[in-house]
């Protein structure tokens, strides 16, 4: 080879191997970009089957605990004839029987716990909507049927502690004795309250005290006082509704103080303070009809909060949202039967390894694991 032809060959490899190394130092950023965004992939083994014969009916909630267990609560009046046949008398098949309305499982899947129904000293809701466990380990659920306008402290076995409004008629959203059908509940551990979306009957965010269950404040969309008074539809070309729809769906608190609550059918997600402030709002598929597109919130486990999870179970998907600015960055799940798909996806729950956990309602009845699949958790 000729000096002059092994020089150009020198200088064509050194040209090639800048253009390789920086074409590395642009794409490097990229991955690791894109590897902080929390992506997931279904764990269909998860949960292990049910001992005793027991299903699953509608799942009115889901939660995470301290200790990283899963906890459910969902509606054994709501499975059919044939789901429970091995129940009814005569049996008309071999299975199954209801489980009871809360259970406890770990991440592998085990159940750990049930118990729930009727008791005494108690009343028991008439269709079971949202389960929370506080940090001390208590169980508070409620309930959406006519006259569900209450919501019950349990221990982690059970037994019952108090409970605040009465499973009576509602009073309205003005009424600080009774509420109105609440969906789901958030335990402010360091100011002991409990925040209530307060719900299907009325339209509002109420909040208590955790021990005593005295009445401490509450307030509407924009952090006005609501009004029961009858909304005109939802118009996604229209202003932005200045009360919330029923149902107001959800209630979550991040470390930093502020308050996330879904406005289901007007397909937004409304920012507070703990002290009821507005603080902003966000649209999310705004020509959804229907039953809306936000139902729930979980909020990502790493140090700053980064991300919201957000439900949506008329589109059944989840979207994964910044917290910093409701933008979209990710979204996962489709309408469908097989594992990692949904049918009315109602609630979500995330652990600190970035699980997530997902609940079905109507004639979906399941729950569902998805394991994180990316670096999200730096």
């Amino acid at each position: 080879m000729t000096p002059t032809r092994n020089r150009a060959r020198q200088h064509l490899s050194r040209a090639i191997a800048a253009c390789f190394s920086a074409a590395m130092l642009i794409a490097a950023p990229a991955r690791s970009h894109a590897g902080d965004i929390p992506t997931f992939a279904v764990d269909a083994s998860w949960p292990k089957p049910l001992p005793n014969n027991w299903i699953l009916g509608q799942v009115g909630g889901i939660t995470v605990d301290a200790q990283g267990h899963i906890w459910v609560i969902h509606r054994p009046r709501s499975l059919t004839d044939d789901e429970k046949g091995a129940a009814l008398n005569p049996p008309r098949s071999k299975c199954c029987v209801s489980a009871p309305p809360v259970l406890e499982f770990d991440a592998d899947g085990n159940l750990l716990r049930s118990w729930g129904g009727p008791g005494e000293g108690y009343e028991w809701v008439g269709r079971e909507h949202g389960i929370e466990v506080d940090e001390k380990g208590f169980v508070w659920v409620g309930g959406n049927a006519d006259n569900d306008n209450a919501i019950l402290k349990f221990t982690a076995d059970g037994k019952f502690v108090m409970q605040i409004g009465q499973i009576a008629p509602s009073k309205g959203s003005g009424d600080t004795t009774q509420l109105g059908k609440p969906a789901e509940t958030a335990v402010d551990k360091d100011a002991n309250e409990i925040f209530v979306a307060d719900g299907y009957g009325n339209r509002r965010i109420i909040v208590f005290d955790a021990t005593s269950g005295a009445y401490k404040r509450h307030w509407g969309a924009y952090g006005k006082p609501p009004s029961d008074e009858k909304q005109p539809p939802y118009d996604p070309n229209g202003p932005a509704p200045q009360q919330f729809a029923n149902p107001v769906h959800c209630v979550k608190l991040a470390n930093d103080g502020l308050l996330y609550v879904c406005d289901r059918i007007n397909n937004r997600i409304q920012v507070f303070r703990k002290d009821g402030t507005f603080v902003k709002e966000w649209f999310y598929e705004k020509n959804t009809r229907g039953n809306g597109a936000v139902w729930d919130i979980a909020i990502w486990p790493d140090p700053k909060q980064t991300y919201l999870l957000s439900a949506d179970g008329e589109n059944n998907e989840i979207r994964v949202l910044k917290r910093e600015d409701g933008t979209v960055v990710g979204s996962f799940g489709r309408s469908g039967r097989n594992a990692g798909q949904f049918h009315w996806i109602h609630a979500m729950a995330v652990d600190a390894k970035g699980n997530v956990y997902t609940a079905e309602v109507d004639t979906g009845k399941r729950i569902q694991k998805f394991k994180l699949t990316s670096d999200a958790l730096r």
